[in-house]
């Protein structure tokens, strides 16, 4: 169970950066800013973030699987992976479950 949390852990803080870069990088460039030019090198962003995320997605169904949890914990730490800040809080609760 330990390597799962270390994983989660990991996805979620990797996630939460991601989420953080895709809302408040990538989102203004693209529709207020209208950056046109560096449209092609801030494709990158939400791409990693897809991949990544759904790799979180598995992470998190794993250690929710293992630990038994409810359907609507398992989803809720799921769905926090959305959110920018979410993710982080849904890994500190986590990890204060299984010290």
């Amino acid at each position: 169970m330990k390597s799962a949390i270390t994983r989660f852990r990991v996805m979620a803080i990797i996630c939460g950066v991601m989420s953080l870069l895709l809302w408040f990088g990538y989102m203004p460039g693209k529709y207020i800013f209208d950056a046109i030019d560096t449209h092609k090198y801030l494709i990158a962003i939400p791409i990693v973030h897809g991949y990544l995320y759904m790799v979180y997605l598995i992470t998190a169904l794993q250690i929710g699987v293992k630990g038994r949890w409810h359907l609507l914990k398992i989803l809720w730490v799921m769905l926090a992976g959305t959110l920018p800040v979410a993710s982080f809080i849904a890994e500190r609760r986590v990890v204060k479950q299984y010290p």
